[in-house]
């Protein structure tokens, strides 16, 4: 999914006026897309003049990290609320039982969006 990265964007509105799906704002002079309108139609990857919308691709280390860090809190605090590491490798089990569920839906999705194409 397309994203804005703020220090790149010019605040040219040239993604606003083009895109289809109606789904981006100028906000402090800085475009931000709506997801819930976004139609990945790619437009706004394709006239940015100055590359200011991203693959969410790009994102990927940044979301791991974020991830690793919240369960390695989730699981300090278990330790510290249960008194035992026990507890905080519980905390990580379900975790990673959270991450092996959303990959089995990713999975299961790109599956069935397969069978969409011609």
């Amino acid at each position: 999914m397309p994203w804005v990265d703020h220090e790149l964007c010019s605040g040219c509105g040239m993604c606003v006026d083009e895109c289809p799906g109606g789904a981006i704002a100028m906000i402090d002079d800085v475009a931000e897309i709506d997801m819930s309108g976004c139609i990945r139609c790619g437009v706004c990857h394709d006239l940015c003049p100055v590359d200011a919308v991203k693959h969410d691709r790009l994102k990927i280390p940044e979301i791991v990290q974020t991830n690793v860090e919240k369960t390695k809190k989730s699981m300090a605090a278990c330790e510290e609320h249960f008194g035992s590491s026990e507890a905080a490798q519980k905390s990580l089990k379900r975790s990673m039982n959270h991450f092996e569920n959303a990959r089995m839906a990713a999975e299961k999705t790109l599956e069935e969006l397969g069978k969409l194409m011609h």
